[in-house]
């Protein structure tokens, strides 16, 4: 202490990081994918996450590498650990985090919750496996799929031909990953974070509520949570980052089956935005606790601010103008409500920011945020 934390990727989690690095005293160095982007605040450098030379000179001006995603290859991951440098989440771990395959293969060898699933890499496989759970499945490819990105519901193999055959294409081979298609009642998150000194502190598990694949808002604590939903969660993120070797913040993705069962969706090793609640409505927020534990320093509290805490994300954006030409009527309006712009030109589908609000009521406190970011439009709605 003190310490310069750099993150890989200018996006909006970098941004986030921001604050809580100057509040709690940490250095914040980005190396951004392009000029002006989200985290350009605090970017000190512009260039290529995929070159190994231009991420090595990145890491040489900081202390502690993070990252904002999870996309930087495992040989460069690798190397920067060979040449000595600090990087927190690890590649071993984030290994885990950037492909389904291998995260699936894990969580099964570990014991934890999952789905139904199998490595298939043609259509004769696919169609077995669907043939043996209902006719039905869910189709991910490996890598890189985000926010309904590499994600398919389907009935019959042949709606995966284009896949295969671009993976055949590749020169590379590779397969997909099928899963059952589970009968949830809801889909939860659970966020841990934990130091490489294995101190770990987790928050309360929340609901999250999809819109055409993207999170649309998060219900914190999750309604009806306490006791047996909570205490299963908890203990699955613990199982997983201890297993893993997780340093940083941890979400895991879950569902609540219609049988009562909780299984484990998706991993993310970083600040997610099922998290971002706990900027209000926690005492220490994710991105604080990230930065505490990759600096090893000893964790916040996670503890609640408020009996209840929504965020909703501003999809898209106003049709007109930017979410900054809003704030006055949203000030207005909406006084209680805590409005977080990303900095980013509007864009069908994309994430641009997100309005979060406390208080006592659930019903209140969902309808406001609902209503405060509708202040802000969705340019979906126009098009």
């Amino acid at each position: 202490m003190p310490q310069t934390i750099g993150v890989i990727g200018g996006g909006q989690l970098a941004r986030m990081m921001i604050p809580p690095a100057i509040n709690t005293g940490l250095g914040i160095h980005v190396l951004a994918e392009e000029p002006g982007m989200s985290a350009s605040l605090a970017a000190t450098r512009v260039g290529d996450y995929r070159n190994l030379e231009t991420v090595a000179s990145f890491a040489a001006t900081v202390d502690v590498v993070t990252f904002d995603h999870e996309h930087v290859p495992q040989p460069i991951l690798r190397e920067l650990v060979h040449r000595g440098y600090h990087v927190h989440p690890g590649p071993d771990a984030l290994l885990y985090a950037q492909d389904k395959i291998l995260m699936r293969e894990k969580l099964t060898e570990l014991g934890l919750p999952v789905p139904s699933w199998a490595r298939v890499s043609d259509q004769k496989a696919l169609a077995r496996f669907l043939e043996s759970h209902g006719g039905r499945g869910v189709l991910k490819t490996a890598r890189g799929g985000y926010d309904g990105k590499g994600v398919r519901v389907i009935s019959d193999a042949s709606e995966a031909a284009d896949w295969f055959t671009t993976l055949a294409e590749d020169g590379r081979g590779g397969e997909l990953l099928v899963e059952e298609l589970v009968d949830f009642r809801r889909e939860l998150a659970q966020l841990i974070a934990r130091r490489p000194s294995g101190e770990s502190a987790t928050w309360a598990v929340v609901e999250t509520i999809q819109k055409d694949g993207v999170c649309a808002e998060v219900l914190a604590p999750a309604p009806g949570s306490e006791g047996e939903v909570a205490r299963v969660a908890a203990d699955i993120a613990r199982r997983i980052a201890d297993a893993l070797g997780v340093t940083g913040v941890l979400a895991v993705e879950l569902f609540e089956t219609t049988d009562n069962r909780i299984l484990v969706n998706e991993l993310a090793m970083r600040p997610h935005n099922s998290g971002h609640w706990t900027i209000e409505g926690s005492v220490t927020s994710q991105f604080e606790q990230h930065l505490r534990a990759v600096a090893d320093l000893p964790l916040g509290s996670t503890e609640l601010r408020s009996p209840h805490t929504v965020m909703v994300n501003v999809l898209g954006g106003p049709a007109e103008g930017t979410m900054e030409d809003l704030y006055p009527e949203a000030f207005t309006r909406y006084p209680n409500a805590k409005i977080h712009s990303y900095g980013k030109l509007p864009r069908r589908g994309r994430k641009v920011g997100h309005v979060t609000v406390t208080g006592d009521d659930m019903t209140t406190v969902t309808h406001t945020a609902r209503s405060a970011a509708a202040v802000f439009g969705d340019i979906r709605e126009t098009e």
